[in-house]
Protein backbone atom coordinates (compact mmCIF):
# COMPACT_ATOMS: atom_id res chain seq x y z
CA UNK A 1 0.00 0.00 0.00
CA UNK A 2 1.52 3.09 -0.94
CA UNK A 3 1.66 6.14 1.51
CA UNK A 4 -1.11 8.09 -0.03
CA UNK A 5 -3.50 5.02 0.70
CA UNK A 6 -1.90 4.44 4.34
CA UNK A 7 -2.95 8.51 4.42
CA UNK A 8 -6.58 8.30 3.76
CA UNK A 9 -6.16 10.28 1.09
CA UNK A 10 -8.71 10.67 -1.71
CA UNK A 11 -7.17 8.63 -4.90
CA UNK A 12 -10.40 9.73 -7.30
CA UNK A 13 -10.22 12.98 -9.84
CA UNK A 14 -11.91 15.80 -9.21
CA UNK A 15 -14.28 16.87 -11.92
CA UNK A 16 -13.12 17.92 -14.89
CA UNK A 17 -13.51 22.00 -15.72
CA UNK A 18 -15.71 23.63 -18.46
CA UNK A 19 -12.91 25.07 -20.80
CA UNK A 20 -13.36 28.04 -22.94
CA UNK A 21 -12.13 30.01 -25.62
CA UNK A 22 -13.02 33.96 -25.68
CA UNK A 23 -13.35 35.46 -28.78
CA UNK A 24 -13.93 39.12 -28.89
CA UNK A 25 -11.89 42.28 -30.03
CA UNK A 26 -12.66 44.75 -27.26
CA UNK A 27 -9.96 44.23 -24.67
CA UNK A 28 -12.79 45.46 -21.99
CA UNK A 29 -14.85 42.26 -22.82
CA UNK A 30 -12.07 40.12 -22.37
CA UNK A 31 -11.14 41.46 -18.81
CA UNK A 32 -14.98 41.52 -17.79
CA UNK A 33 -15.33 38.08 -19.03
CA UNK A 34 -11.72 36.61 -17.33
CA UNK A 35 -12.33 37.89 -13.66
CA UNK A 36 -16.22 36.41 -14.47
CA UNK A 37 -14.82 33.10 -15.44
CA UNK A 38 -12.23 33.16 -12.50
CA UNK A 39 -15.29 32.96 -9.62
CA UNK A 40 -16.26 29.91 -10.94
CA UNK A 41 -14.15 26.55 -9.79
CA UNK A 42 -15.99 24.55 -12.81
CA UNK A 43 -15.06 26.85 -15.77
CA UNK A 44 -11.45 27.58 -16.95
CA UNK A 45 -10.33 30.23 -19.51
CA UNK A 46 -8.06 28.50 -21.96
CA UNK A 47 -7.81 30.71 -24.74
CA UNK A 48 -8.81 34.37 -25.71
CA UNK A 49 -9.10 35.73 -29.69
CA UNK A 50 -10.12 38.97 -31.07
CA UNK A 51 -10.86 37.91 -34.62
CA UNK A 52 -12.47 34.85 -36.33
CA UNK A 53 -8.64 33.17 -37.50
CA UNK A 54 -7.58 33.17 -34.14
CA UNK A 55 -10.59 31.46 -32.46
CA UNK A 56 -10.12 28.72 -35.04
CA UNK A 57 -6.28 28.17 -34.40
CA UNK A 58 -7.10 28.16 -30.35
CA UNK A 59 -10.04 25.68 -31.08
CA UNK A 60 -7.60 23.57 -32.84
CA UNK A 61 -4.41 24.05 -30.35
CA UNK A 62 -6.43 23.69 -27.06
CA UNK A 63 -9.88 21.58 -27.56
CA UNK A 64 -12.36 23.98 -25.59
CA UNK A 65 -15.82 23.07 -24.64
CA UNK A 66 -17.13 25.76 -25.27
CA UNK A 67 -16.57 29.00 -27.52
CA UNK A 68 -17.53 32.33 -26.86
CA UNK A 69 -18.11 34.15 -29.68
CA UNK A 70 -18.34 37.97 -30.31
CA UNK A 71 -20.52 38.59 -33.65
CA UNK A 72 -19.32 41.77 -35.17
CA UNK A 73 -15.54 41.40 -35.84
CA UNK A 74 -12.78 42.66 -37.87
CA UNK A 75 -11.42 40.31 -40.58
CA UNK A 76 -13.50 36.83 -40.14
CA UNK A 77 -16.35 37.54 -38.46
CA UNK A 78 -18.45 35.27 -35.72
CA UNK A 79 -20.64 34.28 -38.13
CA UNK A 80 -18.06 32.62 -40.56
CA UNK A 81 -15.86 31.38 -37.47
CA UNK A 82 -18.68 30.01 -36.00
CA UNK A 83 -19.17 28.05 -39.39
CA UNK A 84 -15.69 27.12 -39.58
CA UNK A 85 -15.26 25.85 -35.67
CA UNK A 86 -18.60 23.57 -36.28
CA UNK A 87 -17.88 21.89 -39.04
CA UNK A 88 -14.10 21.26 -38.27
CA UNK A 89 -14.75 20.74 -34.46
CA UNK A 90 -18.55 19.68 -34.14
CA UNK A 91 -17.69 18.63 -30.50
CA UNK A 92 -16.97 22.17 -29.70
CA UNK A 93 -19.99 24.45 -28.75
CA UNK A 94 -20.33 27.94 -29.68
CA UNK A 95 -22.46 30.35 -27.76
CA UNK A 96 -22.84 33.42 -29.53
CA UNK A 97 -21.58 36.93 -27.47
CA UNK A 98 -22.93 40.08 -28.63
CA UNK A 99 -23.75 43.47 -27.84
CA UNK A 100 -26.77 43.84 -30.57
CA UNK A 101 -30.08 41.47 -30.14
CA UNK A 102 -31.46 42.09 -34.22
CA UNK A 103 -33.06 39.34 -35.75
CA UNK A 104 -30.53 39.01 -38.58
CA UNK A 105 -27.61 38.29 -36.37
CA UNK A 106 -29.23 35.97 -34.11
CA UNK A 107 -30.72 33.84 -37.09
CA UNK A 108 -26.83 34.06 -38.99
CA UNK A 109 -25.27 32.38 -35.31
CA UNK A 110 -28.28 29.86 -35.25
CA UNK A 111 -27.56 28.90 -38.87
CA UNK A 112 -23.95 28.71 -38.85
CA UNK A 113 -24.06 26.18 -35.69
CA UNK A 114 -24.13 27.96 -32.50
CA UNK A 115 -26.17 26.78 -29.67
CA UNK A 116 -26.73 30.28 -27.97
CA UNK A 117 -27.07 33.58 -27.68
CA UNK A 118 -25.98 35.29 -25.10
CA UNK A 119 -26.22 38.92 -24.69
CA UNK A 120 -22.80 40.77 -23.01
CA UNK A 121 -25.08 43.14 -20.85
CA UNK A 122 -25.95 39.42 -18.51
CA UNK A 123 -24.96 39.26 -15.29
CA UNK A 124 -21.87 36.82 -14.39
CA UNK A 125 -24.57 34.02 -13.16
CA UNK A 126 -26.81 34.21 -16.34
CA UNK A 127 -23.06 33.79 -17.60
CA UNK A 128 -21.69 30.73 -16.21
CA UNK A 129 -24.99 28.84 -15.90
CA UNK A 130 -25.60 29.25 -19.98
CA UNK A 131 -22.16 28.22 -20.46
CA UNK A 132 -23.18 24.87 -18.48
CA UNK A 133 -26.44 24.86 -19.89
CA UNK A 134 -24.62 24.59 -23.69
CA UNK A 135 -21.92 22.31 -22.24
CA UNK A 136 -24.95 19.67 -21.08
CA UNK A 137 -26.20 19.84 -24.86
CA UNK A 138 -28.63 22.11 -24.51
CA UNK A 139 -29.72 24.86 -26.57
CA UNK A 140 -30.32 28.31 -24.57
CA UNK A 141 -31.19 31.90 -25.53
CA UNK A 142 -31.26 35.21 -23.30
CA UNK A 143 -34.86 35.85 -22.88
CA UNK A 144 -33.82 39.08 -24.56
CA UNK A 145 -32.84 37.23 -27.68
CA UNK A 146 -36.13 35.20 -27.62
CA UNK A 147 -37.78 38.08 -27.08
CA UNK A 148 -36.49 39.52 -30.18
CA UNK A 149 -37.05 36.28 -32.20
CA UNK A 150 -40.67 35.79 -31.11
CA UNK A 151 -41.29 40.18 -31.69
CA UNK A 152 -39.74 39.76 -35.20
CA UNK A 153 -41.77 36.91 -36.35
CA UNK A 154 -45.22 36.98 -38.47
CA UNK A 155 -47.30 34.87 -40.48
CA UNK A 156 -46.78 34.03 -43.62
CA UNK A 157 -50.00 32.21 -44.63
CA UNK A 158 -51.40 29.36 -42.90
CA UNK A 159 -49.58 27.52 -40.53
CA UNK A 160 -48.57 24.03 -41.49
CA UNK A 161 -49.57 21.01 -38.82
CA UNK A 162 -47.46 18.68 -37.27
CA UNK A 163 -49.29 17.06 -35.64
CA UNK A 164 -48.03 18.66 -32.02
CA UNK A 165 -50.52 17.61 -28.69
CA UNK A 166 -51.66 20.78 -26.21
CA UNK A 167 -48.97 19.68 -24.05
CA UNK A 168 -46.51 19.36 -26.37
CA UNK A 169 -47.15 22.40 -27.99
CA UNK A 170 -46.72 24.19 -24.40
CA UNK A 171 -43.46 22.27 -23.94
CA UNK A 172 -42.31 23.30 -27.02
CA UNK A 173 -43.01 27.61 -25.89
CA UNK A 174 -41.26 26.36 -22.57
CA UNK A 175 -38.31 25.01 -25.22
CA UNK A 176 -38.61 28.68 -26.97
CA UNK A 177 -38.10 30.21 -23.87
CA UNK A 178 -34.57 28.66 -23.19
CA UNK A 179 -35.59 25.84 -20.62
CA UNK A 180 -34.07 22.57 -20.24
CA UNK A 181 -35.90 19.08 -19.47
CA UNK A 182 -35.29 19.85 -15.66
CA UNK A 183 -36.87 23.38 -15.85
CA UNK A 184 -39.79 22.11 -17.97
CA UNK A 185 -40.72 19.75 -15.72
CA UNK A 186 -40.28 22.05 -12.83
CA UNK A 187 -42.86 23.91 -15.07
CA UNK A 188 -45.41 21.51 -15.46
CA UNK A 189 -45.27 19.57 -12.35
CA UNK A 190 -44.45 16.24 -14.14
CA UNK A 191 -41.06 13.98 -14.06
CA UNK A 192 -37.63 14.76 -16.00
CA UNK A 193 -38.14 11.56 -17.66
CA UNK A 194 -41.93 12.79 -19.18
CA UNK A 195 -40.44 16.00 -19.67
CA UNK A 196 -37.94 14.01 -21.83
CA UNK A 197 -40.24 12.18 -23.66
CA UNK A 198 -42.31 15.49 -24.61
CA UNK A 199 -39.41 16.61 -26.11
CA UNK A 200 -37.92 13.78 -27.96
CA UNK A 201 -41.93 14.02 -29.46
CA UNK A 202 -42.12 17.53 -30.28
CA UNK A 203 -38.19 16.85 -32.61
CA UNK A 204 -39.67 13.70 -34.36
CA UNK A 205 -42.81 15.63 -35.22
CA UNK A 206 -40.72 18.55 -36.12
CA UNK A 207 -38.84 16.11 -38.18
CA UNK A 208 -35.31 17.44 -36.62
CA UNK A 209 -32.47 16.31 -34.73
CA UNK A 210 -31.79 19.16 -32.42
CA UNK A 211 -33.21 20.93 -29.89
CA UNK A 212 -32.31 24.51 -31.43
CA UNK A 213 -33.47 23.26 -35.00
CA UNK A 214 -36.80 22.66 -33.28
CA UNK A 215 -36.89 26.70 -31.57
CA UNK A 216 -35.61 27.77 -34.67
CA UNK A 217 -38.58 25.89 -36.66
CA UNK A 218 -41.25 27.38 -33.81
CA UNK A 219 -40.08 30.94 -34.11
CA UNK A 220 -40.03 30.77 -37.87
CA UNK A 221 -43.10 28.63 -38.58
CA UNK A 222 -45.54 30.93 -35.65
CA UNK A 223 -45.58 27.51 -34.02
CA UNK A 224 -45.95 29.30 -30.34
CA UNK A 225 -47.29 32.39 -29.29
Amino acid sequence: MTDEHAAGKPTGKSPAKIKIVLVDDHIKIHRAISVAIEFWDDLELVGQASNGEEAIQLCADYQPDIVLMDVIMPGMDGIEATRAITQQFPQIKVLALSSFQDEDSVRAMMEAGAVGYLIKSSSIDDLAQTIRTAHGGTAVFSSEVTQVLLRSTTPSGPRHDYGLTPRETEVLKLMVEGLNNRQIAEALVVSQSTAKFHVSSILSKLQVESRIEAVALAVEQNLVT
